[in-house]
């Protein structure tokens, strides 16, 4: 697998500086969770599910989550987890080549369902990244995450990764965020191995308050769910190598919607690459609130988002990809004769690079580099999403 696979070589060529890494299941844990990027969600009830998979692997998802929790009826489980079967079978008939397949989690309900469908999926199990774990906090999480770790010893697997969605009330209620975010700490520090990144259930969030944000708002306008974003990245994602790749918040809206506010995408991009009209039809689906969300993301250490709609994927990973100036700035910072510290005026002549606090975004915009690619100096997100929608 690799970002922007599904472009032809010249395109890529034309678009990239350094182009985005391959990657398999079995690279590295760190390389995986910076890799994620729009993760697509679906339910599995779908009667198409292997040929859906194939289809968007086709168009540039490289994670998918194929839901038995709360996108389908409590009716609809058992039925769900018999097609589940049904469907990997279908993936594992195309044989070894199948490896460019995404990579596929299940997010199942209890932690018995997880050694269960390990036993059922038999051979096809190995096409299964890992699991999603609801509702995850100290109380359940150490059952979700023992059930992981007896089902990849029972396959007979290298590993399956475990992604906990944190989405709990006590993690909401503040009176009890302290407390939930330690315990979690300890869990996912106990299993770390296994933990491949954290996810956040902001609708959850939103239901404890009866809330719902609007397409012209962000997850960051709703402030309530703003500080537990805040306090998770504090807890749980910190640069000194305890932390965790913590994932962005599923963005809701994918057809138009009444509006009371202005489009928030500037006109010159899109004006100075001939596509306006590309910009009119991000409004008019209210993917223009979706990219403000993917870069508020990134600024407060997000990175990789749930999606719940196909056109969603294309504009989280054009955001994804590091540009020309990001590069440059990284690279002066993490240069071996910088150790000792310093500041110095960026490549770009436009701001200042201090080495020491610095280094850890330049560690990680490295690392997002290796994944999303590096974009030519002349390439914007403008031409990144035009490849990328062409396909």
């Amino acid at each position: 697998m690799r970002h922007f696979g599904h472009i032809s070589p010249t395109v890529r060529k034309d678009l990239f500086h350094q182009e985005p890494a391959e990657f398999t299941g079995a690279s590295p844990a760190r390389t995986l969770a910076a890799a994620l990027g729009a993760t697509l969600y679906s339910p599995a009830t779908r009667p198409q599910l292997a040929g859906d998979i194939r289809k968007q692997a086709g168009r540039g998802v490289v994670s998918m989550v194929l839901c038995l929790e709360d996108s389908i009826s409590d009716g609809d489980v058992a039925g769900a987890e018999e097609n589940l079967v049904r469907q990997f079978a279908e993936l594992d008939a195309g044989g070894p080549d199948a490896a460019e397949l995404p990579l596929l989690f299940i997010r199942v309900r209890t932690p018995e369902q997880i050694p269960d469908l390990v036993r059922r999926l038999g051979g096809s199990v190995r096409r299964l990244a890992g699991f999603v774990l609801p509702k995850f906090n100290e109380s359940s999480g150490s059952a979700f995450l023992d059930a992981v770790a007896q089902a990849e010893t029972a396959a007979g697997l290298a590993r399956l990764y475990a992604m906990p969605v944190l989405e709990t009330p006590d993690l909401l209620h503040l009176e009890t965020r302290a407390g939930t975010l330690a315990g979690i700490s300890r869990t996912v520090n106990s299993h770390r191995e296994r933990v491949l990144a954290l996810r956040l259930g902001v609708t959850d969030f939103c239901s404890a308050y009866g809330l719902r944000r609007t397409p012209d708002m962000t997850a960051y306008d709703v402030k309530i769910v703003a500080g537990v974003i805040a306090d998770v990245v504090n807890v749980l994602s910190r640069a000194d190598g305890t932390g965790f790749t913590v994932t962005g918040p599923v963005w809701e809206y994918f057809r138009s919607q009444q509006r009371l506010f202005k489009p928030q995408l500037r006109r010159s991009p899109f004006l100075a690459e001939g596509v306006e009209e590309l910009r009119t039809a991000l409004i008019e689906h209210d993917l223009d609130g979706l990219l403000r969300e993917i870069e508020l993301d990134r600024a407060n250490g997000l990175l990789g988002k749930t999606c719940i709609h196909p056109a969603h994927v294309t504009p989280v990973h054009a955001l994804s990809v590091v540009s020309h100036e990001e590069f440059c700035d990284a690279q002066d910072i993490l240069r071996p004769e910088r150790g000792g510290g310093g500041v110095m005026r960026s490549a770009y002549t436009n701001k200042m690079n201090e080495v020491k606090p610095h280094r850890a975004w330049a560690e990680r915009t490295m690392l997002r580099a290796e994944v999303f690619g590096v974009a030519r100096e002349e390439v914007g997100f403008v031409d990144l999403l035009t490849a990328g929608l062409q396909v």
